[in-house]
């Protein structure tokens, strides 16, 4: 962690002297030369650079964090003195001793995975087991990490109020004037989404290699790419509903420009949102998106992006955090590259339950065996205010 703080700090005083350089470099109309511009570039990729080693590196600490967690409770009492709860079920010590074997092809020991059985073949996997997963899909998939998730065992109905009543002054006698509220409703899903790895016979005999650990981690990080291109730009069909479409957020503001985003339009698109929502509001775009937004100043002269200083803590933007994923599209005419809300109000769906099946036959002659990891998801905006989009100009 002290590395982490290291780079946030060496970053924030390379930030400083790239916004220095470009101070003194501009001439009366505002432009700099093409070899200061050059320079600028080079500083300014520097501190991107540095950025990137920071996200790696909170992420290499998180991994390692979970990894170091102890794999049994410590003896706190006398032995015999309480009775430790027995687990049941896929949270039982037989069923991942049995899950471990069942992955290597081995004989189970306690033959108890005949509970995890399900319709395709496959065997759920042991709740400490699925908690790998999970924790690997935050690392990388950034929407989980900022998004509302429930777990579905079907699907979901989720009433929603389309208009509201209203009040109104009424004289002494008077009839009272009726109010109509209506309704809607939006249908969470699941979504079926797979991966399919091979791995040699050799690493399967090998005791050392971890083989649980390798495949919550392959799977993970396929699924967390899968899920977030999906909950960024997601169609809707056969797959979740993303936040940068029609159907995802609102346009909040539409640029002058099919290119170039200004200072007023980042200043509309966060007063378009009602500040309820702006309590918990924060930014998302694309990395280079906030390189083009990096050189802007608001009317006080202050430049509007501000790198983070302390470890943990996102990039901000007018005081917003700011996040960024490579799933969000870029400016171009008519896109949309920067989404501002409470992202609480894009609701994903775990529909219960994540499988994985061992195929023996498949790949047996070239001395492999395949893994399928078969999880379904669903993602979408429920209430479309609370999130505002800004729309390139045509």
């Amino acid at each position: 962690m002290n590395k982490i703080q290291e780079l946030l700090e060496k970053r924030a005083q390379a930030w400083d002297a790239t916004k220095k350089f470009l101070d003194t470099r501009r001439g009366t109309d505002g432009l700099v030369s093409a070899e200061d511009a050059a320079t600028y570039e080079k500083m300014e990729k520097d501190v991107v650079a540095l950025g990137k080693e920071i996200e790696r590196l909170t992420r290499q600490a998180a991994i390692d964090a979970e990894l170091s967690k102890p794999t049994s409770d410590p003896i706190t009492g006398k032995p015999g003195s309480a009775r430790t709860e027995q687990k049941t079920g896929r949270a039982s010590g037989e069923y991942k001793e049995d899950f471990g074997r069942a992955l290597r092809g081995k004989p189970m020991l306690h033959n108890v995975m005949s509970e995890g059985v399900d319709a395709d073949g496959g065997f759920l996997v042991p709740e400490e087991f699925e908690r790998q997963i999970v924790t690997g899909l935050e690392e990388f998939n950034i929407i989980r990490s900022i998004a509302k998730t429930i777990t579905t065992s079907a699907e979901r109905k989720i009433p929603i109020a389309a208009t509201h009543s209203t009040a109104q002054w009424t004289a002494e006698n008077a009839s009272y004037t009726e109010s109509n509220p209506t309704f809607a409703q939006k249908q969470i899903d699941a979504f079926k989404l797979t991966d399919l790895i091979k791995v040699s016979t050799e690493l399967l005999q090998d005791s050392m290699f971890d083989l649980e650990s390798y495949i919550a981690q392959e799977f993970a990080r396929a699924f967390g790419v899968a899920e977030e291109e999906a909950f960024c730009v997601g169609t809707g069909t056969g797959q979740p509903s993303g936040i940068f479409t029609a159907n995802g957020g609102e346009v909040g503001v539409t640029a002058g420009s099919p290119t170039a985003i200004t200072v007023d339009n980042i200043i509309d698109l966060i007063y378009s949102l009602k500040s309820p929502y702006r309590r918990n509001a924060i930014f998302l775009m694309k990395d280079v998106t906030i390189s083009g937004l990096r050189k802007l100043k608001d009317a006080n002269g202050a430049y509007l992006w501000q790198p983070s200083v302390q470890a943990g803590q996102p990039d901000r933007l007018l005081g917003y955090p700011i996040y960024t994923s490579p799933y969000v599209p870029a400016a171009a005419a008519g896109a949309l590259p920067i989404a501002f809300g409470d992202f609480s109000n894009y609701w994903i769906a775990d529909r219960m339950g994540r499988t994985v099946q061992r195929l023996n036959e498949l790949y047996a002659g070239n001395g492999q065996v395949g893994f399928i990891a078969t999880e379904r998801v669903d993602g979408k905006v429920i209430l479309n205010e609370g999130i505002k989009l800004l729309q390139m100009g045509a």
